[in-house]
């Protein structure tokens, strides 16, 4: 399979247009209020009873800033009053009690990610405390071959700070950036300089974490090709093992802050793409493997290695190299996935500690995929994922025959292949260079939901 990804500015404008990202399938916009938490805790135990169970994946959603990014579209708390993360670390405390009952013990957790808002929003002592509780109540693994990870904020944390996440069991670390622009950085009100960050990877180097990813967005007001090329080149002589680079998308009717930024700064759509043609350029050159989804890794990351033997997944985190897990969300908004179901904990910060001071886990919504849901997820993943599709697989797994059930969609993927963005024989589909950066527009191909009700609202982002 090909490995690299080629811009085609003709074929990235006629396809444009907005979709989801695919963290899971369905989407989040197939939850509903008829899934709570007794249907959760069914399936905790259905999952229990298999004849091997799956480890486990841990996600613990932290959604306290100190100070607020006005591009920000994630669930968060900008407050300087410390005191509301000591009452939301007593409501999460309890949540790990509570979920750590419903799973079994020989389950052991792979996998455990600290996201937020800003985990190192918390004290030394209040990560301790919360580091405690979930070895106590799960079975975590220690041989330092599980995968834990921790979004940092560079701005908020010292060298001894990242020493002491090391000692708590981190061996991964996300670091946002965005840009190092001074004039991007003021206009998004996050001033991070070039040197504080590299001063956070360096002491990550010192502490041995085994991974260290960047995190950029490009389409930020008064960004320009050529700054962004800047940011790039600091980027590149950093040398993380993964670069995310996301399209910053502007939708302040759904994202309050966004509408801080001053609309006429953000740059034309033509400068964006110019700036994806660039960093796809210059990463490539630089030897960074695309991975698909604005993801970019070293040949020796997991998630290179992954893809290159067919197995890489992807859930609410982004790309993941831990598919066999059922994941665990804790915290405010926090996803599940556990067996064939999804489920989310209440958003609002004042709901969610109300649930969990009743007495119950936090699961306001959610939803359980049926026969063609999960063999529609099983495409789809594969596709995002991989870049390609072995039929007869799928055939064998779900016991259909793909022309057949597929019959409408392979007619539309007829038009993409004659575009040139996959190559379909009958047997396998491969998504090819110049169809990897569409690659979500291949996928809602085989999306039912959005197919079947044709919704126009506003929901997604732009796929390019």
């Amino acid at each position: 399979m090909q490995t690299t990804a080629v811009f085609d500015s003709d074929l990235i404008q006629r396809y444009d247009r907005q979709g989801p990202r695919y963290t899971s399938y369905p989407t989040a916009v197939q939850f509903h209020a008829g899934f709570g938490e007794d249907e959760y805790r069914d399936a905790a135990a259905v999952t229990n009873g298999d004849l091997i169970p799956a480890p486990l994946s841990l996600y613990f959603h932290i959604p306290f800033c100190a100070t607020v990014c006005y591009y920000c579209a994630c669930n968060k708390v900008v407050t300087a009053n410390r005191a509301r993360a000591e009452q939301y670390l007593q409501r999460l405390l309890k949540e790990v009690t509570r979920q750590g009952t419903l799973f079994d013990r020989s389950r052991r957790v792979e996998q455990l990610h600290w996201g937020g808002g800003t985990p190192t929003y918390l004290s030394r002592e209040q990560m301790q405390r919360l580091m405690q509780a979930t070895r106590e109540h799960f079975t975590v693994v220690e041989d330092g071959s599980a995968e834990s990870s921790i979004e940092i904020d560079p701005r908020t944390v010292s060298a001894e700070d990242v020493a002491f996440l090391r000692e708590l069991g981190f061996n991964r670390v996300s670091l946002g950036v965005q840009d190092f622009d001074s004039r991007v950085q003021a206009a998004v009100n996050r001033i991070q300089p070039a040197e504080q960050t590299m001063a956070v990877i360096e002491a990550a180097r010192a502490a041995r974490f085994r991974s260290i990813s960047i995190d950029l967005i490009y389409g930020l007001p008064l960004q320009t090709v050529a700054s962004f090329d800047r940011t790039l080149e600091l980027v590149i002589e950093a040398a993380p093992d993964r670069i995310s680079v996301f399209n910053y998308a502007h939708l302040p009717h759904m994202f309050k802050v966004q509408r801080q930024i001053d609309e006429s700064q953000l740059p034309e759509p033509a400068q964006k793409l110019h700036m994806l043609a660039r960093t796809v350029e210059r990463l490539t050159a630089a030897g960074y493997v695309y991975i698909g989804m604005d993801h970019f890794a070293l040949p020796h990351d997991e998630l290179a290695v992954e893809q290159r033997q067919g197995r890489l997944s992807r859930n609410f985190q982004g790309y993941s190299t831990h598919d066999h897990c059922d994941i665990v969300g804790l915290g405010v908004s926090a996803i599940s996935r556990i067996g064939n179901v999804y489920c989310q904990n209440e958003r609002e910060l004042a709901r969610y500690q109300a649930r969990i001071d009743e007495g119950g886990l936090a699961v306001f919504r959610g939803v359980e995929l049926n026969d063609d849901d999960e063999l529609r997820r099983a495409v789809i993943m594969q596709l995002i994922c991989n870049f390609e599709l072995d039929m007869a697989a799928v055939e064998a797994r779900f016991g259909v025959r793909f022309d057949r059930y597929f019959a409408d969609e392979l007619r539309v993927l007829e038009g993409m292949r004659a575009d040139g963005l996959l190559a379909l024989d009958g047997a396998r589909i491969e998504v090819l260079p110049r169809g990897r950066l569409l690659i979500r527009n291949i996928c809602m191909v085989f999306d039912r939901y959005l197919t079947q009700h044709g919704d126009d609202r506003p929901r997604y982002s732009r796929v390019v």
